[in-house]
């Protein structure tokens, strides 16, 4: 080989570059729940992202109240064309595990209204969850509710040109240092989840929130991804740190012993635009900050 030769031959492999991956990327609004819905915009628009996620119902000021009207509809609309962002995901808060037959009953009437304004919002997806009783205490009775609810509620979203994204979230104990433990639902649990993909229809999908399932299933580095990759619709971002007797909400990239996004964001098969929720109240711009230079720091080109 001549010294010519030498000169233009390209790198081994090994020491190449390694381009880095596309990740689009918006805001999620559960830290944003004690904000009014104009600072939601503000601060997502600071950003420069293009996606907001909001909410409906569950009693918190940042969110449109439980049975909106028409003029809180048209404020909504008109917050989201002035600011120039799109707002595609809605988050309601349901419980289809309820032991009450009652109870569950009008669960499910509120989760289809309060999806039907979803749908007058502008919405293309909502957010559901299956329910928070733990994993342990399902009976068949529930399992059978839960699974009929879920179906119901499905047909009418699809009558209102909306998609279903089941959350994987487990059923939430805070502790006296304000810590939390993360007991299993269905959501979670391995078999809970396998049950779930089984008996329900093929388009109804899953919000896949990984540090939700690792504050479950601390042992799980897959996050139960090998189960729900080809079934992900909408995805949450964000960590949980161990503290005290449980465990705090934190940011992508907060946990030393957290989440290796870059082995496992490229395993769910999912192109949409991850949500970054950063649930603390206490510092949400620095939250988000972090986690976007965390995603950019292993190899994820952010865009919004």
């Amino acid at each position: 080989m001549t010294a010519t030769a030498a000169a233009v031959s390209p790198p081994p492999r090994a020491a190449m570059a390694v381009p880095p991956r596309p990740l689009r990327v918006g805001c999620g609004e559960w830290g944003f729940r004690n904000l009014p819905m104009r600072e939601h915009f503000e601060i997502a628009a600071g950003f420069g992202f293009a996606e907001l996620e909001f909410g409906i119902g569950g009693g918190q000021p940042g969110r449109l109240p439980e049975q909106p009207t028409a003029a809180d509809i048209a404020a909504f609309r008109r917050l989201a064309a002035a600011s120039g962002i799109a707002t595609p995901g809605c988050c309601i808060e349901n419980d289809f595990t309820l032991p009450d037959a009652a109870a569950h009953a009008a669960a499910v009437r509120k989760a289809i209204e309060q999806s039907r304004v979803a749908a007058a919002c502008g919405a293309r997806q909502v957010r559901f969850f299956a329910g928070f009783t733990p994993y342990a205490e399902m009976t068949d009775a529930i399992w059978r509710r839960l699974v009929e609810a879920l179906v119901a509620c499905d047909r009418e979203l699809e009558a209102f040109g909306l998609a279903m994204a089941i959350e994987t979230h487990g059923a939430v104990r805070w502790n006296a240092d304000g810590s939390a433990t993360h007991l299993h639902t269905v959501t979670t649990h391995r078999d809970g989840l396998r049950r779930l993909l089984d008996e329900l229809p093929g388009r109804i999908g899953f919000n896949y929130d990984p540090g939700n399932l690792r504050a479950a299933e601390p042992g799980d580095t897959r996050c139960a991804v090998d189960l729900l990759t080809g079934r992900i619709t909408y995805c949450h971002l964000k960590d949980w740190v161990r503290t005290g007797q449980g465990w705090a909400a934190a940011a992508v990239g907060d946990a030393a012993d957290g989440i290796d996004w870059a082995a496992l964001l490229p395993k769910t098969g999912y192109a949409g635009t991850y949500l970054i929720e950063y649930e603390p109240l206490e510092d949400t711009r620095a939250g988000i900050d972090r986690s976007l230079a965390h995603l950019a720091a292993v190899g994820f080109a952010v865009e919004k």
